[in-house]
């Protein structure tokens, strides 16, 4: 008997994996219900950094938008709260897109592989794809699909490889390779981390991006550094108010942190990568600018 590729197994993993956690209807209406029930907890708290880098690309409400892997619908469900007119949201599995559909949270929704869209070339403006990436097989494919679909271009929001930004750690991280090639594992816990629904966590680089850009002469890319990941279990349920000492302490951490991002002294624990197709507008340019963006231009392939 033939055995699947890899990947394959992986997407039938990921479409199995919210049938299996939520089997039941109750169960799945439980779980979406929670995260309306619970909207000013700590952890909406920390879902609203992801979505407020979002903002500058919300100046056209006309534009369509996609998501993927949106399980829950709650990435499309706040594009359509900031007023953007049609949002499709999209996963492997739709059981639980259909009932945010039934409670009114989303719109539209689709099954999609996103290392293989079905839809057509440059058949919605731009394609959100938050905490998601991480989770493909085969990631690089999923980003040819997105500028393939999107007209405008797509946005990735994935935890940072932070080898790849500091290079004091890159330095460090030959030195032990040379001396002992095991002792790096020892010390680099995540280096290659899992998750249980069977994901390798395929973290990302700006370099990465640039290069793919480059690669098929593509206009700009616009990163953000972002530190929201100070989750921790039972965040849901605690109000993200500053008379709560949890929520207190966090946005201490966070403060910090965002210090030795500033100045170089830590990469950030997230980048918010847009990738353009076209050539972004100049008031679209400002907005970046002004939220924090750092915009890098790609020379045109001058042999094209």
């Amino acid at each position: 008997m033939p055995v699947s590729p890899f990947h394959q197994d992986s997407y039938n993993k990921h479409a199995d994996w919210y049938k299996n956690t939520f089997p039941s209807p109750e169960k799945k209406h439980e779980v979406l219900n929670r995260f309306i029930k619970y909207s000013g907890s700590i952890n909406h708290w920390l879902q609203s950094i992801f979505f407020d880098s979002l903002k500058p690309f919300l100046i056209d409400k006309e534009k369509i938008w996609m998501t993927l892997g949106d399980a829950y619908g709650h990435d499309a469900a706040f594009l359509l709260k900031s007023g953007v007119k049609q949002v499709i949201a999209t996963d492997l599995s739709t059981d639980l897109l259909e009932i945010s559909k039934k409670l009114g949270l989303i719109t539209e929704y689709k099954s999609e592989n996103a290392e293989s869209i079905l839809m057509e070339d440059n058949s919605v403006d731009y394609i959100l794809c938050k905490e998601s990436y991480h989770h493909f097989p085969r990631p690089y494919a999923a980003l040819y699909e997105m500028i393939r679909v999107a007209n405008h271009g797509f946005i990735v929001i994935e935890p940072q490889d932070p080898i790849s930004r500091m290079s004091p750690l890159l330095f460090i991280t030959n030195i032990l390779e040379k001396l002992s090639p095991g002792m790096i594992n020892k010390i680099w816990k995540n280096r290659f981390s899992y998750e249980p629904v069977g994901n390798y966590v395929y973290k990302v680089s700006e370099r990465e991006f640039e290069k793919y850009a480059a690669a098929l002469n593509l206009p700009c890319i616009a990163v953000k550094q972002l530190n929201p990941n100070f989750w921790f279990l039972g965040c849901e349920k605690i109000q993200a108010k500053n008379t709560n000492h949890k929520f207190m302490a966090i946005q201490i951490k966070k403060f910090f942190r965002d210090m030795l991002t500033k100045f170089g002294l830590a990469p950030s624990q997230t980048l918010c990568i847009a990738v353009f197709k076209t050539t972004p507008s100049p008031e679209l340019r400002r907005a970046l600018k002004k939220d924090g963006y750092k915009l890098t231009d790609i020379p045109h392939n001058p042999y094209l």
